[in-house]
């Protein structure tokens, strides 16, 4: 009878075993990929780059569909670089956290959550003007309102948008219109000829 019952039981916890082996396989092989992630961009980034993801969160699909060419991003930061290593200065709608303000974050803490990532350079502005411009915007709150003529606020791409305006006003982003708003889509950033695509991860 034991012997029987082992051909049962093993065969059985095999079964249930496996799912806990596939997932510890697929978030080590996930960390994996983050770190490359953060190896290459730590070898080529340079400050004021502007570095886009697409993220794993529900706003990143409504996001990345406002763009109409270019789908592959849904969020953007600006580059930044110091003695302490590389910071993403971002404007986060993370309500629910207590994150809905412009930030800097960690290079890694940004791209955790990227399933692709893109980093771009402005022709022809300084970079450093730009992240100076960036770090003076930090703990601005997050534009729920969506509205480009009120520089107190920013979303995501905003925050570009308001550096530019300052920095180079002859640089216009497009836009879209969405529910009677212009909005900066990623694409902006993406597919303009006014930025180099340094690299693209996935």
């Amino acid at each position: 009878m034991k012997f029987k019952v082992r051909y049962v039981v093993i065969p059985f916890v095999c079964v249930l075993a496996a799912p806990v082996v596939l997932i510890a396989a697929l978030h080590f092989k996930r960390i994996t990929l983050v770190q490359d992630y953060i190896n290459t961009l730590q070898s080529c980034a340079r400050e004021g780059d502007i570095l886009c993801r697409l993220g794993d969160r529900t706003w990143s699909l409504y996001f990345k569909g406002l763009s109409k060419e270019d789908k592959r991003f849904s969020h953007l930061g600006v580059v930044h670089i110091s003695d302490n290593g590389i910071t993403v200065i971002n404007a986060e709608g993370l309500a629910w956290k207590g994150k809905d303000f412009v930030n800097a974050v960690p290079l890694g803490e940004f791209v955790r959550p990227a399933r692709m990532l893109g980093l771009y350079r402005l022709n022809g502005v300084d970079g450093e003007k730009i992240a100076e411009e960036a770090q003076a915007m930090i703990g601005k709150p997050f534009d729920w309102d969506f509205n480009l003529n009120n520089a107190d606020k920013v979303y995501c791409t905003e925050l570009l948008y308001v550096v530019l305006k300052k920095l180079a006003p002859e640089i216009a982003l497009p836009t879209v219109a969405i529910f009677g708003r212009d909005i900066v889509p990623l694409e902006a950033v993406s597919a303009s000829p006014l930025f180099t695509e340094v690299l693209f991860l996935e």
